[in-house]
């Protein structure tokens, strides 16, 4: 599609947003923009809640909970079996990871770019025997293929990092990483959140195993969901040990006497969801297979060319990918201070956020080149 017909698109779905009646927003990394859609979802949560109580969960609740199941599997390319809810991205893990045997294979791979939580969990296994390596980054930005070749042997069970680093928008060539994993018999494990709804992500063709993400940032659903992907193969072989009544089978007979868990990925699902949140998600979701995570690459793509041209025009320095196509829609603007900075624009009406050293700017499909030139304009001066 055209830039100028994606722009008319971006005009088009703006209005459903209200944030953008009282400011700039280009924060989407850290807390997608809050629709009408789901703020609609909210007020039905309400009126069941108000009317029903706990007889919602029977005829409405569990409902919506497997409607997002479904539109997130669809989102990723993968079957509604292998997708589960979880409270967080740290709830996915504990859960899924359990699940793992680290009695032979004692070494994980990852890197000092990747979100903390994702390193700290298996740094927190190091009394079990695992050993975490963390590859350096050489130049801040990105770590090469050929430091994960040289750390990854017949030792590691794991290849645990991001699709996209939170800190510079860099994007990992996962399918990469998956031939290097599975050639050493070891796993991959991507941390999604950074890429889902604004990169294409077809995780059964890119043979990733295990998928964690989340509905907060680009998938528009606000906070409290997250998302888990594990391959169905492994699906028989990954018993969980921090398990829920949500990852049973049966779940309303109550029976403390017998484990069974569901022979899908909902095994891995952590007690009682957050509904609420299950009804914005639905909302957010709807919007992203509304338009297509192609149609918003290609426009969060042209965004993000447009801040980062804007910035450098002013001699503001950018931290990024070199190569356009490896440059997603999180734009690192650096500054000595990012934090007065942030409070600053905010001030000027302008939303965005802060990572260290940088001023981090996020556009989705709803924003402008307009949204751009206030941004790099109020912060140049």
């Amino acid at each position: 599609m055209p830039d100028a017909d994606l722009y008319e698109l971006a005009e088009r779905y703006r209005s459903e947003f209200p944030i953008f009646r009282s400011a700039v927003y280009l924060n989407s990394c850290s807390l997608g923009a809050l629709s009408d859609r789901a703020r609609r979802g909210l007020q039905e949560y309400a009126d069941l809640w108000s009317r029903w109580g706990a007889s919602a969960w029977y005829d409405y609740w569990l409902e919506v909970a497997d409607a997002v199941r479904a539109s997130y599997a669809r989102i990723i390319g993968v079957k509604r079996s292998e997708a589960a809810l979880a409270p967080s991205i740290s709830g996915a893990l504990a859960s899924v990871c359990s699940a793992i045997d680290f009695s032979k294979r004692t070494r994980v791979v990852t890197t000092d770019l990747d979100f903390p939580t994702l390193v700290y969990h298996f740094l927190a296994k190091r009394a079990d025997g695992v050993e975490t390596v963390v590859l350096s980054s050489p130049d801040g930005i990105s770590v090469p293929l050929e430091a994960f070749t040289e750390a990854v042997d017949e030792r590691t069970a794991v290849i645990a990092t991001s699709h996209v680093y939170f800190t510079t928008g860099a994007i990992q060539d996962i399918a990469a990483l998956s031939r290097l994993a599975h050639e050493n018999g070891a796993l991959l494990l991507i941390d999604a959140y950074q890429s889902i709804g604004q990169v294409p992500v077809d995780a059964r063709a890119a043979g990733i195993d295990i998928l964690l993400s989340g509905g907060l940032k680009w998938l528009l659903g606000g906070t409290g969901l997250a998302y888990a992907y594990v391959r169905g193969e492994l699906l028989e072989r990954l018993e969980p040990t921090v398990v829920s009544w949500f990852g049973v089978e049966d779940q309303f007979d109550f029976d403390p006497r017998r484990l069974r868990l569901r022979g899908d990925a909902r095994r891995f699902e952590l007690g009682t969801p957050a509904v609420p949140t299950l009804y914005t998600a639905r909302a957010g979701l709807e919007l992203i297979e509304e338009i297509g995570v192609e149609r918003i690459r290609t426009r969060v793509a042209s965004l993000t060319e447009d801040l980062r041209d804007r910035a450098l025009a002013h001699g503001l320095r950018v931290r990024g990918a070199g190569e356009r196509e490896r440059r997603s829609g999180i734009v690192m603007v650096e500054h000595r201070d990012p934090a007065a900075a942030v409070k600053r624009l905010r001030d000027a009406g302008v939303i965005v956020d802060h990572r260290p050293g940088a001023v981090r700017m996020s556009p989705h499909f709803y924003n402008t080149t307009e949204d751009s030139a206030a941004a790099i304009e109020a912060m140049a001066v």
